[in-house]
């Protein structure tokens, strides 16, 4: 069965492997064997911490979103679950229950100050998260009949067993645990990809079909409810909270624990936050100085190890990589990858008229791509061809002109829509997430086509299970046609450029693609390398998918394609089978030459 996947594999149950996390948590039950309270105290904190970092790492060490003042939502946590149980506003609550209530709060507002990361980047989306908390910061002093203004308020008081120092310990060493194991789920699931993906090649990522929007927007309820339940922890560590306990210096703790951790790691930032709540309690006579002492140590790992603790740690990127390798395409695996499926409908570009200013890059083309045909694309540069790629994809849309498959319309300037139309395509330059393994790269490639919710990637249920198993025998069968299934399981940055144009076009065929759009595959490839990309196209046409080639390497053009426009300032100079255009006056003066 196509996509079958032996018995006997199974994913890591959190990303970088299940025993470093066990010998923590073995420490941390153990811990209470020291019979120091003040140790109680200290890992009870990095604990509360843990469980807001896990969430605010989706956004800032997978999205790669400058998310500073995540200290707002940890305040607004912590004033909820005291109002709530102390009945200001509401009956009294019990503390589990106006812990929930916090988390949902939490949620929502975790949305509201995601939203502005959908339109603003870096530096200004990190400018309103420390808004929002100076927002709320406001709000607390302001709303003294509910909150005590700048006297406080006491926070929640939890029953027994809960009610001593190691009781509370444990109970926010669950919640740590179970916050690593929602987070741990996410990041080594589609999603977790698919984040990657945005933070690193977000134009792949919309070719993948990946919705930034849906994403972001829960990844910010999960973070948002995580930094509310670990405020709501906090006050009960507290016991008593006022508006001066969620200090700058707290945000930026947060935020450097991801960034000292490493990207797109669960293990690392986990041993960030660790270090991070430990530093001042061992440096006690610097404590005046933590934030120097966190810049200190931020700048000596961004200069020392870019990748944080995390590169430190991954065993996986010493590997040796194999010294003799050769790129063997294995195009038998195709019929199990791309299966049996209708020929689609013909894809027609109608009067496309694209300019830029007063630059016409594309005027007035007539196109047609039919399925099983590799049609040629060829022309000198800046005659519109990979522009052309692009108003098909969606990336851009043209002032006049139509573009449908077959008689339905397709959206312009919407490329999430295309991949799930079975448009496909790679990039001129190879958009290849570097810190991902070469797996990980071609399984983005069918994040589509996943049938399980955000929530169930979090709880791992039995359909994310079968999605994640899917995908990944999908994707090894596409590294098996392309000749890369040696290198699966090796980091995307240590491949050659002639492998990284062979990995694209692995992520491309796990749509299963009607039309794949090539755009300069053979470019840096050696004439043997090109030789195989030729018979490789052949037999990805011949199984049905329609191929648009983008290429200035005449000869390949000329040996596979049934059918040829050349384009010369944005306009067809000429069409028609390779012989007729070979022969071409004014494409051998315009393109050809001699």
């Amino acid at each position: 069965m196509p996509g079958a996947v032996p018995a006997t594999r199974r994913k890591p149950l959190l990303p970088g492997g299940l025993l470093p996390f066990l010998l923590l948590l073995a420490l941390a039950i153990a811990l209470p064997l020291t019979g120091n309270e003040y140790w109680a105290l200290i890992a009870t904190r990095a604990a509360i911490y843990w469980v807001l970092v896990a969430g605010l790492n989706l956004i800032v060490g997978f999205a790669g979103q400058l998310a500073i003042g995540y200290v707002a939502l940890l305040t607004l946590g912590a004033y909820t679950t005291s109002v709530l149980a102390a009945g200001n506003v509401l009956p009294e609550m019990p503390p589990f229950l106006a812990l929930a209530c916090a988390a949902a709060v939490g949620a929502v507002a975790g949305l509201v100050v995601g939203l502005p990361a959908l339109r603003l980047r870096t530096f200004y989306f990190a400018m309103t998260t420390l808004g929002f908390a100076t927002i709320v910061t406001q709000v607390a002093l302001a709303w003294q009949e509910v909150t005590g203004g700048g006297i406080g308020i006491s926070g929640p008081y939890f029953p027994a067993p809960f009610d001593n120092a190691w009781g509370f310990y444990y109970l926010c060493l669950g919640f740590a645990v179970i916050a690593t194991l929602l987070a741990g789920n996410v990041g080594r699931s589609r999603f977790g990809r698919a984040l990657i993906a945005i933070r690193d090649a977000e134009v792949a990522a919309e070719a993948a079909g990946i919705s930034k929007p849906a994403l972001l927007a829960c990844v910010f309820l999960f973070a948002g409810a995580m930094a509310a339940v670990a405020g709501g922890l906090f006050a009960g560590l507290q016991t008593y909270i006022t508006p001066e306990a969620f200090t700058f210096e707290l945000s930026l703790l947060f935020f450097i624990a991801v960034l000292i951790g490493g990207r797109g790691s669960v293990l690392g930032p986990l041993l960030g936050t660790v270090l991070l709540t430990l530093l001042p309690e061992i440096a006690a006579p610097l404590a005046a100085w933590s934030t120097l002492l966190y810049a200190v140590m931020l700048l000596a790992i961004v200069l020392a190890v870019p990748g944080g603790i995390a590169a430190l740690i991954d065993m996986g990127r010493r590997r040796r990589l194999p010294a003799d390798r050769a790129i063997l395409p294995r195009p038998a695996a195709l019929g199990a990858l791309l299966g049996q499926r209708p020929a689609a409908p013909p894809l027609r570009l109608r009067g496309i008229a694209l300019h830029f200013g007063g630059l016409r890059a594309i005027d007035g083309l007539d196109l047609v791509l039919r399925p099983g045909e590799v049609h040629g694309l060829i022309g000198p540069n800046g005659s519109g061809k990979t522009t052309t790629l692009n108003v098909i994809s969606g990336y851009y849309q043209p002032q006049q002109g139509s573009l449908a498959l077959g008689e339905a319309p397709l959206a312009m300037g919407r490329p999430e829509s295309r991949a799930g139309q079975g448009i496909a395509r790679t990039f001129q330059t190879p958009r290849i997430i570097g810190e991902a393994t070469v797996l990980q790269n071609v399984m983005i490639g069918g994040t589509v086509a996943g049938h399980a919710t955000f929530a169930e990637a979090m709880l791992w249920l039995p359909r994310q299970a079968a999605d994640e198993a899917r995908l990944e025998a999908d994707a090894r069968l596409a590294l098996q046609a392309v000749g890369l299934e040696a290198l699966a399981g090796f980091r995307a940055d240590r491949l050659q450029h002639s492998e990284l144009r062979f990995v694209e076009i692995a992520r491309a065929l796990m749509l299963r693609p009607a039309y794949l759009l090539l755009d300069e595959p053979a470019a840096g490839l050696s004439a043997e390398e090109i030789r195989r990309l030729g018979q490789l196209i052949r037999e990805i046409s011949a199984h049905g998918t329609g191929v648009l080639l983008v290429e200035h390497h005449a000869d390949l053009i000329f040996d596979i394609c049934g059918h040829v426009t050349v384009l010369n300032l944005g306009r067809v100079l000429a069409e028609g089978r390779p012989a007729e255009v070979r022969a071409h006056k004014e494409v051998i003066s315009a393109y050809l030459g001699a």
